[in-house]
C-alpha cells in the first residue's frame, strides 16, 4: 500500500510523533525511552529557546491510517554559519523494516531542505549537543542511556542504501570503578591543586550550586566549541537548561574544579546513577508512576553510574584537570557502591577525552553515527 507522509502542524499529532518510538520499541531489553513531555517541549517552537536559530519540520510515515514512520527536518542556521556551511540535519527518526517506508520519509525532508536552500544534510542530529544525536551502529546488544536513543540494525542498512555516508563517529566506553584512588591521579591532583590554584568544589544544598549553573554551561560552551558540529548555547538556551537540570542533579557526584583566586569553574563533571532501567518501567511518562521510578534509581542502590558531562577549559586541559575529578569522585562512587561508568558518547577523533581512559579497565561496547548526504538542485 502506498505511504502517505503528513506534516506535524499541531501538538495533538506531536503527541504521535514522539509516542511512535515508545510504541515501536516496547519491550525492547535494550531501548530506553525518553519522557514524551521532555521530547515535546525539545520540538516545540513555543518552548525551546533553540529556535531562536533553528527551524524544523516534523513528518509522520502512514501506511493504511497507520504510523509506521517519523523524521524531523532541522537547520541551524548559527551551527551553518560557525562552520561554513550550508546543512541541514535529520533527527528523531523511526521507521519499520520497510524501504518504501524510509525512502518516503528521507525524501521528504530532503525536498524541504532543498527548498530552504542547503545543499546537504546531516544526522542523526537534534537542535544542540544536549539533544540526542548519533545512529547506533555497533553495541546492540548493549542497554542504552538516558541521553543516547537506541536504533535497530536495519536502520543503518537503510540509511546507507539512501546515499548516506559516514561523517563522524562517537564510542561509548564502560569503565569499572576501582576501589581506589589509582596511585598516579592521587600524585597529579596534588601537585596540580597547589600549582594551578585550584580547589574541588563540592555542594550539600541545591541552592548552593545555583550561582555555578550559568559558569557549568559558559564551561560546556568552551570546552565543546572546537567538537563536530558543536553549536554555541545562548544565554537563554543556558537558562532553559539550568531550569531542566539542576534540581535533578545528585550533589555528592557533581564534581566541579575551580580557581581559588576568583572562583572560575575550569573543569567539570556531572554524572548521574543510570535511569535507564527506571525509564523503561516509566514508559515516557512520570505520571502515575514513573517519578517513583527514577527516584528509586537517583537515590536507591544502583551499580552503575552514567557521566553525563566531562570538561575542562581548553587552557587547562593537558594539564591534569581531569586527575582531580577522578580524585574526588573515585572515593564517592566506590563508598556508594557503584561499580561501572559509561560515559557519553566521545568522538573517535577526540583523541584528548579517549586518553582519560587510558589507566582505567576499560571496555569499547558502543558506536554511534553521524551520517551525510551531498543535496543536488539546491535552490
Amino acid at each position: 500500500m502506498a505511504i502517505k507522509i503528513v506534516e506535524v502542524t499541531d501538538n495533538s499529532t506531536l503527541k504521535k510523533f514522539v509516542e511512535f518510538n515508545i510504541r515501536l520499541y516496547k519491550g525492547h531489553p535494550y531501548h530506553v525511552p525518553g519522557l514524551i513531555g521532555d521530547e515535546m517541549m525539545t520540538l516545540r517552537k513555543d518552548k525551546n529557546p533553540a529556535f531562536d536559530f533553528c527551524e524544523s519540520i516534523c513528518y509522520l510515515a502512514y501506511r493504511d491510517d497507520k504510523i509506521v514512520g517519523r523524521i524531523a527536518g532541522i537547520i541551524n542556521h548559527r551551527a551553518n554559519e560557525t562552520w561554513n556551511q550550508q546543512y541541514a540535519r535529520f533527527g528523531f527518526v523511526d521507521f519499520i523494516d520497510d524501504d518504501e517506508v524510509s525512502a518516503a520519509l528521507f525524501e521528504a525532508v530532503e525536498k524541504w531542505a532543498v527548498e530552504k536552500g542547503m545543499n546537504g544534510i546531516q544526522g542523526p542530529l537534534g537542535f544542540t549537543d544536549l539533544d540526542h544525536e548519533g545512529l547506533l551502529v555497533w553495541g546492540f546488544d548493549q542497554l542504552g542511556t538516558m541521553a543516547t536513543t537506541y536504533s535497530f540494525p536495519y536502520y543503518m542498512e537503510h540509511i546507507g542504501n539512501l546515499g548516506y555516508a559516514k561523517e563522524q563517529d562517537w564510542n561509548e566506553f564502560l569503565v569499572t570503578i576501582p576501589q581506589t584512588i589509582p596511585e598516579k591521579h592521587r600524585r597529579i591532583s596534588e601537585i596540580v591543586l597547589k600549582k594551578y590554584g585550584l580547589k574541588i568544589k563540592k555542594f550539600k544544598r541545591t541552592k548552593e550550586i545555583w550561582p555555578y549553573a550559568a559558569k557549568i554551561f559558559h564551561l560546556w560552551n568552551e570546552a565543546y566549541r572546537p567538537l563536530y558540529g558543536y553549536s554555541e548555547l545562548s544565554d537563554k538556551q543556558i537558562e532553559y537548561y539550568i531550569k531542566m537540570y539542576i534540581p535533578m542533579l545528585r550533589l555528592n557526584l557533581v564534581t566541579l574544579v575551580v580557581r581559588e583566586s576568583d572562583d572560575a569553574v575550569v573543569g567539570l563533571a556531572i554524572t548521574l546513577p543510570s535511569l535507564s532501567k527506571a525509564l523503561q518501567k516509566a514508559g515516557g511518562s512520570l505520571i502515575p508512576f514513573g517519578w517513583i521510578y527514577l527516584l528509586k534509581a537517583l537515590y536507591g542502590k544502583n551499580n552503575l553510574l552514567d557521566l553525563y558531562i566531562m570538561g575542562v577549559l581548553p587552557e587547562y586541559q593537558n594539564k591534569g584537570v581531569n586527575a582531580l575529578i577522578f580524585y574526588d569522585l573515585i572515593p564517592i562512587a566506590s563508598k556508594v557502591g557503584y561499580k561501572y561508568a559509561e560515559t557519553n558518547p566521545e568522538l573517535e577523533i577526540n583523541r584528548k577525552m579517549q586518553s582519560q581512559w587510558a589507566d582505567f579497565d576499560v571496555k569499547h561496547h558502543k558506536t554511534r553515527r553521524a551520517f551525510i548526504k551531498l543535496l543536488k538542485d539546491a535552490e
